[in-house]
Order: C-alpha cells, then structure tokens, then sequence
C-alpha cells in the first residue's frame, strides 16, 4: 500500500520528468554527500538537476510501459541527471564529472531522450557537439552570407544605374541628381 512518502516522491519526479527535455541516467554508488552536493552545483550552472530515484518510484512516474532498452538502465542504484533545456551540457558536465571523480562505480549507463533511449556511447558523442546557441549561431552565420552578398550585389547594381542616370543627364546639360 503507497504512503503519503511515495506518493509526494512520485507526484514530485513526475513533475520534474514534465520539465526536462531528456534524462541522463547514472550509478552513483561510491559517490560522498559532499561530492554529490558538487554535482548537483555543477548541473544547477547548466540548468540540469540530479536526483537519486529509486527504480520502482521512477517507474511509476515515467506511468504507464517502458521500454526494455529502458528498463535495463533501471537496474541498481540510479542517479538522473534531468536537463531542463540543452542536453548537451549537462552531459558533458556529467561525463567530466565521472571521469574526474575515478572511481569505479560511479558511470553512466545511458540517457533516454525525447522517447528515445541513448548509449553510453551515444551520450558521450553527444557530449561532444556545440552548445544549442553556438549552433544556432553558426546556422544564422551560414543563412547571412548569401543575404550580405545579394544585398552588396543589389546596392552595387543600383549605384551603377544612379551614376549612370547622372552622367546622362549632364550629357543632356541636365543638373545632376546627387
């Protein structure tokens, strides 16, 4: 029978689980307080959060099937790291933090993504792209360049055609426009 615990716990992951845009799943065992309360700084500064779940209680709250690829990340001790906007930061800032804290039982098992479930593998190329805003630059960078150019082009055009209209109407004795 659920006590009021588990239900506020599930009501509270369900709620979070709404807000994220993707969810990095860990083993955090070995882990000290103080070196979780450092996680959980360096995530806050990405906008992520890092919460220990119990495999049951996350379960209910994801509702309704899950996945098997899903399933078999929910096995042992798990840590979720839940992104709140980019994935791609919190990842990188999870992987530095498993390979800087070198102990063997703290890893990542894998990510689960927009519906879609993540491998390790597949999370550390992830961890690898640019920032959201960076790509985001480079794509308004890349759509600028032809624009700039047709505009150059455009104003170049009807600068001849300006000086041409002046030196016609000098020829004819006419004033000139400018």
């Amino acid at each position: 029978m659920p006590n009021a615990h588990k239900e506020e716990v599930v009501s509270n992951l369900r709620q979070v689980v709404e807000r994220s845009k993707g969810a990095i799943l860990t083993d955090y065992r070995g882990l000290t307080v103080a070196e979780v309360s450092a996680l959980r700084k360096k995530l806050r500064a990405v906008n992520a959060e890092y919460h220990i779940v119990k495999n049951t209680l996350f379960k209910i709250a994801l509702g309704g099937e899950i996945s098997p690829e899903l399933e078999n990340l929910l096995t042992g001790p798990t840590a979720i790291v839940f992104a709140h906007e980019d994935v791609v930061a919190p990842a990188k800032s999870i992987l530095d933090f498993v390979r800087d804290a070198r102990k063997q039982d703290v890893k990542v098992k894998g990510a689960f993504i927009d519906g879609k479930i993540y491998s390790l593998e597949q999370v550390q190329a992830l961890s690898k792209l640019p920032p959201k805003e960076q790509v985001i630059a480079q794509l308004i960078g890349t759509l600028n360049g032809p624009v700039g150019s047709l505009i150059g082009t455009l104003d170049s055009v009807i600068g001849s055609f300006v000086l041409t209209l002046d030196a016609i109407a000098e020829k004819q004795g006419g004033q000139a426009s400018a």
